[in-house]
């Protein structure tokens, strides 16, 4: 199983939003810089077959974008396990459901993202990979996706997917 997990991209600041932090929603820049990120994934000819989201807004709608760039037909799927604050077992026993050849993007928040990779890699939650918005990170699983059972393939920073997609 390969995941592919990407951080959601630049949404209003939290001092300037007035309402519920799950509502704050992507800037325009950060839509528009997210969807040249996502033609990122398409240069790498990445083909997800299932969708998973953070219910949080700015989640959804980089999801969306991910999803319309890539041209995908699959839905997406919103889940509690890609929250920030989620455990990343809760994540791990969630794509246990999929077939071991499935495709897994997963939209969602720091500092969640980073630990989950880190556990999937390393068996160790600390944070040792950093998720700027709109970052991409793909790691296959040769059996259960577990902790420590992860094999790091690529980390890509979101300036290198947006050049990869024909644009700096």
């Amino acid at each position: 199983m390969e995941v592919i997990f990407f951080r959601h991209g630049i949404a209003m600041e939290q001092e300037e939003w007035r309402g519920d932090d799950d509502d704050r929603p992507l800037t325009k820049a950060g839509a528009g810089s997210t969807k040249l990120a996502a033609q990122g994934l398409c240069a790498l000819k990445v083909q997800p077959d299932i969708f998973l989201s953070s219910p949080l807004l700015r989640a959804r709608q980089t999801a969306e974008i991910v999803q319309e760039a890539l041209g995908a037909k699959s839905k997406i799927e919103v889940v509690d396990d890609l929250c920030p604050n989620a455990p990343p077992e809760r994540l791990f026993t969630r794509l246990a459901h999929f077939s071991d050849d499935s495709v897994v993007l997963c939209v969602g928040h720091e500092p969640h993202l980073s630990t989950t990779i880190s556990a999937a890699i390393s068996g160790k939650t600390a944070a040792a990979i950093a998720m700027k918005k709109a970052a991409a990170c793909a790691v296959l699983f040769a059996d259960q996706p577990q902790a420590g059972a992860g094999k790091l393939i690529w980390l890509i920073p979101p300036k290198a997917l947006r050049l990869l997609g024909g644009r700096a």
